[in-house]
């Protein structure tokens, strides 16, 4: 397996790992922080740098079981048991870590609504939500744009998947459900105290605290279906 430094350090931007496999079909490490695609989440891009070479990942995705696969365009790969230093394209995930944490406060300001499906981009991003009648486009900006302001703490914590047999309202998507078997959860919580802004399961990248979002718009809202409502955001 590959341990997934991204889900407990987020903010690191590179790491020295050691080759498991290399190919064509990917390069597998025994340790990473390129976030791989998930969720909706691209994943990371960056450098896989050895012995004077510089390896461009393309990006980096799931592989079989708890194996993390750095994909790359070129024909030249690190031998397996070399070291390599992996530096993450930082202009590409920081856009798409503030993004995420948007549509986590996106779910805060539509409490109850279930998230039917949903997409994460560098310049917007969008939720499908089971909802039949929305709020206005400005109320929801204004809302999202107050609790970024607020500059809420986020937070990650890891507990036991039984939280979720006592409490399975905290999973909000209808179509993708957190993965089980492993005895353990990750959950993403915003705000401090008994009562946090938004606290579901999540295995994406956020920033730290709201503030860091920066301002945000509601491009559209669409229409998707008898009760499927499209909130479109992006960063102002």
């Amino acid at each position: 397996m590959t341990e997934k430094l991204f889900l407990d350090a987020q903010g690191q931007r590179s790491m020295n790992a050691v080759v498991v496999a290399s190919g064509p079909d990917g390069i597998v490490l025994d340790r990473t922080v390129f976030y791989a695609r998930s969720g909706g989440q691209p994943g990371d891009a960056g450098i896989l740098r050895w012995d004077g070479h510089d390896l461009i990942v393309t990006e980096a995705v799931k592989g079989e079981g708890e194996i993390v696969r750095h994909l790359t365009s070129t024909e030249i790969f690190p031998p397996v048991g070399a070291t390599v230093e992996g530096i993450v394209d930082w202009a590409r995930r920081e856009p798409l870590m503030r993004m995420h944490t948007t549509l986590h406060l996106l779910c805060a300001v539509l409490p109850g609504a279930s998230v039917t499906g949903g997409q994460i981009g560098g310049d917007k991003s969008r939720l499908d939500f089971d909802l039949p009648e929305p709020p206005t486009r400005e109320s929801i900006e204004d809302r999202l744009n107050t609790l970024i302001a607020e500059k809420h703490p986020v937070s990650t914590e890891w507990v036991s998947e039984s939280v979720l047999d006592d409490n399975p309202a905290l999973v909000r998507t209808l179509s993708v459900k957190p993965p089980r078997g492993t005895g353990r959860l990750r959950l993403v919580r915003i705000g401090a105290g008994e009562n946090p802004v938004d606290l579901q399961p999540c295995g994406g990248t956020h920033v730290a605290n709201t503030g860091a979002v920066g301002a945000v718009k509601i491009l559209k809202i669409e229409n998707k279906g008898r009760q499927n409502r499209r909130i479109v955001v992006a960063l102002a």
